[in-house]
């Protein structure tokens, strides 16, 4: 089957392997680029507006290692540079990567039996234009009780250490966890497939 960019080219801005399968599930082909941000060094009041500068951060410094290379400048199809970004907000606080397992502990503890607040961003840049597309959506989790012994699981695999506010929907430790996702699940897994689709046509 013939991939559904046939006209246009892709590079997904994410090392996300739960991004990757989420951007394939929706048919299109791509190459994987990383942007190796200092995330830390990006702040902002609002978690909303958080998440639209890591995402647009990412997509400058990856633009920045593709000047000089034939991705930008005249091509005969445009080329769609799609980043993104997700935090965690638990009762109105901010929660990015844990930086501890302990961190990470304490995350999985206050969602048990509670919920927490995902926003994500999504901005996509034509390298061939200049034009440049973002938006941001939330979602809720409510959680049903974690057991302690599966946290230590979670904690001591460590893939959720690397994963915004420990927070890991498909997980197969924690998705039996989980009560109620209001919004998508692939939101909640780091790229809004309604809101990718909505940005890549008004990018081209």
């Amino acid at each position: 089957m013939a991939p559904r960019n046939a006209s246009f080219k892709i590079i997904l801005g994410s090392s996300s392997m739960a991004r990757r399968q989420i951007l394939s599930a929706m048919g299109f082909e791509f190459t994987v680029m990383t942007a190796d941000i200092d995330e830390k060094s990006v702040r902002k009041e609002k978690p909303e507006d958080l998440v639209m500068a890591l995402a647009e951060a990412k997509a400058d410094a990856i633009i920045s290692r593709l000047k000089n290379t034939s991705y930008l400048g005249e091509k005969e199809q445009p080329v769609l540079l799609i980043t993104a970004d997700t935090v965690a907000v638990f009762e109105g606080t901010v929660r990015e990567k844990p930086s501890s397992k302990e961190e990470a502990r304490k995350y999985l503890r206050d969602y048990s039996r509670g919920h927490t607040s995902v926003l994500g961003s999504v901005v996509v840049s034509n390298l061939t234009s200049g034009n440049r597309k973002g938006g941001w959506d939330r979602a809720e989790v409510y959680f049903h009780e974690i057991p302690d012994d599966v946290i230590d699981n979670l904690i001591e695999e460590g893939i959720i250490l690397n994963v915004s506010g420990a927070l890991m929907l498909e997980h197969p430790l924690t998705l039996p966890f989980v009560d109620t996702v209001i919004g998508t699940a692939d939101h909640v897994m780091g790229l809004s497939k309604a809101l990718t689709e909505k940005l890549i046509q008004e990018a081209l």
